[in-house]
């Protein structure tokens, strides 16, 4: 550390002395400096430098995907664009609209011009089963050292990976939930959605001992040797992988982190799917795996 003897024979540390200025001069630019000073110290609190990953990692984001053709394009493309080394695994559920034939396509172009960064992969459903059995379907055939669940639509940005992956490329988690509701500024949410949302991560909590703020998120983050662990125990088809999987999660003692996510919640005629049974199943996932053995 410097020291400066000031014009007094005062020692300070590190810091420089104070010199008169005329009057209403010094104001003006002190006031800027620390408003400059505050903003860098806010910057160093709030934006994390963005993980890469090592040389010989891999990411593997599983995508289920049922009637997005409206969407899909461009969320692969959101994907591909986040820089890190990955393989894409696109699960569809039997979609009945035009989304197989946009896969088709993707799949084509993949073979024909294959990018060692974003290898793509296309997996097809014999039948429609839900959310949960696309993303069993996902996990068996990754190869990458991290595995991210990623929805077929534009509610949750990519943006977001290196946020996601850092707390496991740095040893310290095993998995991560990405967070609607933590972070200083977000999107205001509907007030019910939010409401249920709450409820159903509080009883989660309640049961498993975790102290999540969103345990219904897309984003979930795992160490590829901790979901080979999980996955041979899933069984929900639907929306109730959510719960299940933060059950297992629990019932492992994994280390869990969160970490603040974008969220640009669609309407169900722009293709939300979750309905409010589905919240009630939760309910019975989430105590069933309480009592479970």
């Amino acid at each position: 550390m410097q020291h400066t003897t000031t014009g007094a024979g005062r020692m300070t540390d590190g810091v420089a002395p104070k010199h008169s200025a005329a009057p209403g001069s010094g104001d003006a630019c002190t006031s800027e400096s620390s408003l400059q000073l505050v903003d860098h110290c806010l910057d160093l609190l709030t934006d994390a430098p963005p993980a890469v990953l090592p040389a010989n990692w891999k990411l593997s984001v599983v995508i289920p995907v049922y009637n997005e053709e409206r969407w899909l394009r461009a969320i692969v493309d959101r994907v591909r664009n986040v820089p890190v080394r990955k393989e894409i695994l696109l699960v569809d559920d039997f979609s009945r609209d035009g989304t197989r034939s946009l896969l088709k396509q993707l799949e084509s172009a993949a073979e024909d011009r294959p990018d060692p960064q974003n290898e793509i992969r296309v997996l097809y459903q014999e039948r429609n089963q839900g959310k949960g059995a696309a993303l069993r379907t996902g996990f068996s055939h990754v190869t990458g050292d991290i595995v991210l669940v990623q929805d077929a639509d534009l509610e949750y940005s990519p943006s977001d990976y290196p946020a996601l992956i850092a707390p496991i490329v740095a040893g310290d988690a095993d998995v991560v939930f990405g967070s609607r509701y933590l972070g200083s500024t977000r999107r205001v949410l509907n007030y019910w959605h939010c409401s249920i949302n709450w409820f159903l991560t509080t009883l989660s909590n309640m049961c498993t001992g975790l102290n999540l703020t969103d345990m219904e998120t897309c984003y979930k983050v795992f160490r590829s040797d901790v979901l080979r662990e999980i996955a041979p125990r899933l069984k929900a088809d639907r929306f109730g992988f959510e719960p299940e999987v933060t059950a297992l999660v629990a019932r492992g003692q994994y280390r869990v982190y969160e970490t603040p996510i974008r969220y640009a919640p669609r309407g169900y005629a722009e293709g939300k799917k979750i309905r409010w049974w589905d919240g009630v199943k939760a309910v019975g996932c989430i105590l069933a795996h309480r009592f479970q053995r």
